[in-house]
């Protein structure tokens, strides 16, 4: 088996294209497959990592991360830091000075005023913005002149490389979205699917939940690149068959998150065409417990809010026995092999952030129903717990892809030996992870009891990943079900860690701080259970040069050293 298991700090060596082939566009046309089709190139009207990783393609922050996790620059002329100035002594505020050499897409000049735009529209109050984690903490953004910003904050802040800092906070062209703030930020369509930006590539066509036709961005600052004239990115179908069109067919170039079994990657590689490369960041396949009634018998606007309790999974016995029945050793041998291991933690990385918490490691049905049976949920003659007349029957969904399906039948099956009935269901991946405020099955909406799907954070940092799930990130109607505390976590002590995290010096008592968030989300209050810490796994074809897996930012954070290697 060609699985290639990528671990922290030890990546590919980048194989150059030949210099005399330097010329943007020589090598035609690469394909590319994410098979959970993206719904908009706007990585701020989504918390799906399929449109950020789209968006990507075009859009640039200041700065990224590379395949190592090490800070580069990107938009930014120089890297901040207390010896030049760039970070002020009493860390309360980071300057960046900007590339004077940028251009957008279109031929008009990439200012600072970019830049601030981009804060004041995503840190508006009625935009909803996905990535609002990633301003935590963020006083103002102001332009010092046409080519520097200054970030405060409102306090010292250790690391302040969060905002603006890898691919999860891009910067907008202001001249492109000035109309599209707040509340009018999911209606301005033609600049949510095709961006202004200032990376490779740039979108001629999009089609929602179908395709992405791009072509070489013509005012790219290096004018040796993309190699690519044009980019074709294609949505639908599923993980296996987007890795059979890499592997077996050859049909496309790159396939994204193929997701599958490790006897079905082993068998599609033995075709010789391409390989699978798998990279362990801080991705972690998880489930989500919803503490709103997520009833259909509720007014539309109060399903899944903070208006209704969950009748029985506000009850923490009950969350804690659905972790105690699984058996997270067997979920990674049929669903990961050597590309996974079972984890009790949401941040699994990096180390001195991951808790040493390993209870849930060992399934234990017997003290899961003893448990249940203590907090007064008796067991009926149909098999299924009740008190007060509150049955324990929920649904269980996730998107459509085959390790997750066998997952939740695997779960489903534990959990009905303790007395609890899982009705499962599936979505569509372009629609469960996709921006839709009009649909209800969205991961953002929760219109069910448990759900199942993983994400990670850019960079080596976990602080605005932990700032998720505060209670004002909560999806509601108010915010265009776009608030990123899928759980309706609410936790006034939690609130306050957040606040207090983003400026604690010390990087062991910031680490300390970490783990004790991590344990609040998941042993604590199980509001997260984790299942499997997973490497990205991605497929791509023997004669595509320059690929870098990369978990720490955008895996595709370098398409535009991309080229075509000859057979």
């Amino acid at each position: 088996m060609k699985l290639r298991t990528v671990l922290m700090g030890a990546v590919a060596t980048l194989v150059m294209a030949p210099a005399a082939m330097a010329e943007r566009g020589r090598d035609g046309q690469v394909n590319l497959i994410l098979w959970q089709a993206p719904s908009t190139m706007n990585p701020y009207l989504s918390g799906g990592t399929k449109e950020m990783i789209a968006a990507s393609l075009t859009l640039e922050p200041l700065a990224g991360f590379d395949a190592e996790g090490n800070i580069y620059l990107r938009l930014a002329a120089e890297m901040p830091s207390l010896e030049n100035g760039g970070i002020a002594e009493d860390l309360r505020s980071i300057t960046w000075k900007l590339r004077d050499d940028i251009k957008w897409s279109d031929g008009t000049d990439f200012t600072a005023d970019d830049v601030v735009f981009t804060a004041e529209y995503c840190m508006h109050p009625e935009g909803g913005c996905s990535q609002l984690a990633k301003f935590e903490g963020v006083e103002s953004v102001e332009a010092v002149d046409p080519h520097t910003v200054r970030i405060t904050f409102t306090e010292p802040r250790p690391d302040p490389f969060t905002t603006f800092v890898g691919s999860q906070s891009p910067i907008l062209q202001k001249a492109q979205f000035a109309d599209c703030l707040g509340a009018n930020a999911p209606t301005c369509t033609d600049q949510n699917f095709s961006p202004v930006g200032t990376g490779g590539f740039r979108v001629t066509q999009f089609l929602t939940n179908d395709t992405i036709s791009l072509e070489a961005n013509p005012e790219y600052r290096d004018p040796d690149k993309p190699a690519f004239a044009t980019m074709l990115v294609k949505g639908g179908g599923d993980a296996a068959g987007a890795a059979r069109s890499v592997l077996e067919t050859g049909e496309f170039d790159y396939a994204w998150n193929t997701q599958l079994a490790p006897d079905v990657i082993a068998s599609m590689e033995a075709a010789g065409r391409g390989q699978v490369s798998a990279a362990f960041g801080s991705l972690v396949e998880r489930l989500h417990i919803n503490l709103t009634n997520p009833s259909s018998s509720l007014p539309e606007g109060e399903r899944s809010t903070s208006q209704h309790p969950h009748p029985f999974l506000s009850d923490p016995a009950v969350r804690q026995a659905l972790s105690m029945a699984i058996d997270r050793e067997l979920l990674v041998e049929i669903g990961y092999g050597t590309s996974g291991q079972p984890t009790c933690n949401y941040v699994p990385a990096p180390e001195a952030w991951a808790s040493d918490n390993t209870d849930c490691l060992a399934q234990d049905i017997e003290g899961a129903n003893a448990l249940l049976e203590e907090a007064g949920w008796v067991m009926g003659g149909n098999g299924v717990r009740a008190k007060d007349g509150v049955e324990l029957r929920m649904l269980y969904q996730t998107s459509v892809n085959a390790v997750r399906q066998d997952f939740q039948a695997l779960i489903k099956q534990w959990w009905s030996e303790i007395g609890i009935d899982a009705e499962l269901k599936t979505v569509d991946a372009s629609v469960f992870f996709g921006s839709d405020a009009g649909s209800p099955d969205t991961l953002q909406k929760f219109y069910a009891d448990v759900q199942m799907y993983a994400d990670n954070f850019d960079g080596v940092n976990p602080t605005p990943y932990l700032s998720k799930w505060t209670c004002n990130k909560t999806p509601s109607p108010a915010n265009q079900w776009q608030g990123e505390n899928i759980s309706r976590f609410c936790d006034e002590e939690y609130d306050q860690l957040v606040a207090q995290l983003g400026g604690i010096i010390d990087p062991d008592e910031r680490a300390e701080m970490g783990r004790r968030m991590n344990d609040m989300l998941t042993k604590d209050s199980n509001a997260i259970i984790p299942l499997v810490y997973r490497g990205t796994a991605s497929a791509h074809a023997n004669t595509l040069g320059g690929v870098q897996l990369n978990a720490w930012d955008s895996e595709i954070w370098n398409t535009a050293d991309w080229y075509r290697i000859a057979e």
